[in-house]
């Protein structure tokens, strides 16, 4: 291998050297920048590693709470407030991106290994105390799992801010139903890097045929296991902040590394509304530093003894009051059944009106409804998406309320729903989206990871996926296997579990919490959008009362 010579810039809060050389145990070279403090001492370090560009100018947003500077880059931290703090900030290229040569391979077990090698470099840096932590959004946040899976001997504490952890479950595949967020997110830096000006540096970096393997991997094989969490392999201790309208992409990753990690040194945070704003608050900040304070400087600052958990409690349009909480989930809940209720429904109704009531319904009922939404262009047939234009149809399946609370009711934690359904075709998709609306019957919704608005929560799951991992599922937090389809017959009625991702709510008196139960994506899914065109003809049936218990599977907290 051979290295260059880095370029040495001084500043007035830090000394930058640009274009280091990371070796890798295969003699690749990985090319990153770090952001020290000046002098001669010894500081912990903060990696990020992905295919973001290092040298990629994040212009802030004028909302954001800390203010932009040239040396801001997206999701990661802000050199002007951690260096003075006492840290080291290294910012690398993943392969095959920036200014890194190879091929791109992101989310994988090969980077994963470059990461480790990364972070063994930089302990042993005469600028480092040897302690090294890793902090970031999205992206810098997802590889944090995958790479602790391997046990760097100095990595001593992570922080991954809104980060998926099983790019199957969480990311590719939302109950076996393809996410296309996924799909565009890599032609975009696929793009970045044939068009933009990485190209003027990386000699075809994306030539792996990554999508190839994503979607030839629509089953849980194990081919993907380089990008799934394995919680019992996470010693390192871990901070696992989460965003309740993620519901598309981190959130789930986030609660379940709390509630799945068996780790002593944990702490979850909940949060709400844009995906980097709180990152760069200073309550965020405190709670990032303090962490990292304790576990890369050895500062007794009580932090593990506080609370471990710290939860966003969402009253709707955005009104949040913070509360700590021993566990996740919590002790106290009261895991409620509300049934659905098909008594009556109108079938011109649009949209499809049943009823959520207390107890089971003793009269069997049933409904059915379209699984297809076809527009003027007939895009629907094509692909189920807004690259073919399908967009979303609201109205489109059967909802079904609540009365009106007689009092604040909330709800936190993981939720499910147990349904009885069939379909005209071989298979069905269900899309499950919680409504929240006021006394007045105007809906509440909250801003979401990507600034648009959200609904509460929101499931799915493909029929023929509805096969459980008996041992790892939970009533309120279904497991699925994605291993094999299980076809429908036409006409068959089958029970299906599906997981509804976590949320927090507060149903004020008068209120009423409304299912939407669709064939298709619905409100709120602007950034998360799913193709399924092959499901999208024929009829789809739901089935409630007497032998058909079908419920959703509540957490309600008690009123201290």
């Amino acid at each position: 291998m051979t290295t260059t010579q880095y370029e040495l810039q001084e500043h007035p809060h830090f000394l930058l050297e640009k274009n280091v050389d990371v070796a890798m145990r295969d003699g690749a070279l990985l090319k990153a920048d770090v952001f020290r403090p000046k002098g001669e001492g010894k500081y912990p370090a903060i990696l990020n590693l992905g295919p973001y560009q290092k040298d990629k100018l994040w212009v802030t947003p004028p909302s954001l709470e800390e203010t932009g500077n040239e040396f801001m880059n997206w999701e990661t931290v802000n050199p002007e407030i951690w260096i003075p703090e006492g840290y080291v900030s290294v910012r690398v290229d993943g392969r095959g991106s920036g200014k890194s040569q190879g091929q791109c391979d992101p989310w994988s077990m090969a980077e994963s290994i470059d990461y480790y090698d990364a972070i063994e470099w930089a302990a042993k840096q005469p600028w480092c105390n040897g302690n090294v932590g890793l902090l970031g959004i999205s992206y810098y946040a997802i590889n944090q799992w995958f790479v602790a899976n391997h046990q760097p001997p100095s990595l001593k504490a992570i922080i991954p801010w809104e980060g998926f952890a099983d790019i199957y479950r969480d990311a590719l595949y939302h109950g076996g139903i393809l996410n296309v967020f996924m799909t565009n997110w890599f032609t975009a830096h696929l793009l970045h890097h044939h068009l933009g000006r990485a190209s003027e540096t990386v000699t075809n970096p994306w030539e792996r045929n990554v999508l190839a393997t994503w979607l030839g991997n629509n089953l849980d094989s194990g081919a993907l296991s380089g990008a799934q969490a394995d919680w019992e392999k996470i010693k390192v201790p871990f901070y696992s902040v989460g965003n309740w309208t993620g519901m598309g992409l981190h959130l789930r990753g986030n609660t379940e590394a709390y509630m799945m990690s068996s780790n002593p040194n944990k702490k979850l945070r909940m949060q709400s509304g844009s995906h980097v704003h709180p990152f760069y608050t200073a309550d965020g900040r405190a709670d990032q530093m303090r962490f990292l304070d304790y576990w890369l400087k050895g500062i007794d600052n009580g932090v593990m003894q506080e609370p471990p958990v710290k939860l966003a409690i969402r009253h709707g349009g955005d009104k949040v009051v913070w509360r700590n909480e021993n566990e996740w989930p919590i002790a106290r809940t009261q895991w409620t059944k509300w049934y659905l209720d098909l008594q009556g429904v109108n079938p011109a109704a649009v949209p499809l009106k049943g009823d959520l009531t207390q107890t089971n319904p003793s009269v069997e009922a049933q409904c059915s409804y379209a699984a297809t939404g076809m527009g003027s262009m007939g895009s629907t047939s094509a692909a189920s998406s807004q690259v073919m234009g399908g967009g979303i149809k609201p109205d489109m399946g059967v909802s079904f309320f609540t009365p009106p609370m007689t009092e604040d009711v909330e709800i936190t934690g993981p939720l499910s729903a147990t349904l009885w359904v069939s379909s005209s075709s071989e298979d069905m998709d269900l899309f499950l989206t919680i409504r929240h609306f006021d006394e007045n019957g105007k809906e509440l919704l909250e801003t979401g990871q990507q600034g648009t608005p959200v609904p509460v929560a929101k499931g799915w799951l493909r029929v023929s996926h509805r096969e459980l991992d008996v041992e790892k599922s939970l009533p309120y937090r279904p497991y699925h296997r994605h291993q094999r389809r299980l076809r429908l017959t036409p006409g068959e009625i089958v029970q299906v579990q599906v997981e509804i991702w976590p949320t927090s709510m507060v149903f004020a008196k008068g209120h009423q919490l409304r299912l939407d139960v669709q064939p298709r994506d619905g409100i709120g899914s602007s950034g998360y959008l799913h193709y399924h065109a092959d499901y999208n003809t024929g009829t789809n049936t739901i089935y409630t009362g007497g032998k058909y218990e079908s419920f959703l599977y509540l957490p309600i907290i008690p009123k201290v």
